[in-house]
């Protein structure tokens, strides 16, 4: 499923939004210049790498050294494919959660969706050298706030359905459920296959939860204290 828009309209320009999108593409388009050589030793230097992150707690090392890939590796993305599918979810799902939480509130959730996101899958993976990129955490955890933001908004989905392509507008809830079900079952598959964990599912899966988490407390706290 692709979403294409959802039927929720802002009330005020998501600069943030906007400004992470723009940031993620020119990263992007700055390490299509590099070497693979240059690429790799970026990724190992700014991605989130679960034994080097344990050892670095172990060891001591600095906060900036141990914490920093946490931000970084959300700006880092391996291909294309992998890039405009991040960045639609977030331009489809993401400028209504910013004007839900404003423009500061949004940058903060965004960056702490996208580590918890980062530690679901290092405990998942504790033993993984592989570098995790990517801003597929974050963009899980604005989708966790829009449930809860949103529940009432329906999104125009792009549906395959053998050769074919379809669209639907499915209610929100809906949409997301099936997102969250794959990433369960895609995270379960891998963990089967041997090898078969090239893509930080536990990510996905830790970033909704924690966006969820989030937007509901915050809601729950909006009603009871003001």
């Amino acid at each position: 499923m692709i979403p294409l828009r959802d039927s929720v309209r802002p009330r005020r320009t998501p600069y943030v939004n906007i400004s992470l999108i723009l940031l993620n593409i020119g990263v992007f388009l700055f390490t299509l210049n590099l070497s693979p050589g240059e690429l790799l030793r970026l990724f190992n230097e700014y991605g989130v790498i679960p034994r080097a992150f344990v050892l670095s707690l172990l060891q001591g090392a600095s906060p900036e050294q141990t914490f920093l890939p946490f931000v970084t590796s959300i700006f880092l993305h391996g291909g294309w494919l992998h890039l405009l599918g991040n960045m639609l979810y977030l331009w489809v799902f993401g400028d209504n959660v910013e004007d839900r939480l404003g423009h500061g509130g949004y940058l903060l959730f965004y960056l702490a969706a996208g580590a918890a996101g980062s530690f679901a899958h290092i405990a998942a993976n504790i033993q993984s050298e592989i570098p995790t990129i990517g801003a597929s955490g974050a963009i899980a955890g604005v989708l966790g706030a829009y449930l809860i933001f949103f529940p009432r908004a329906r999104v125009l989905t792009l549906i395959p359905i053998g050769f074919f392509l379809t669209t639907a507008r499915l209610p929100a809830p809906l949409f997301l459920f099936i997102w969250f079900i794959l990433q369960l079952l895609n995270a379960s598959l891998a963990g089967l296959v041997s090898g078969a964990q090239t893509v930080a599912w536990w990510a996905h899966i830790g970033g909704f939860l924690a966006g969820f988490g989030l937007a509901l407390g915050l809601s729950l706290y909006k009603r009871l204290f003001t």
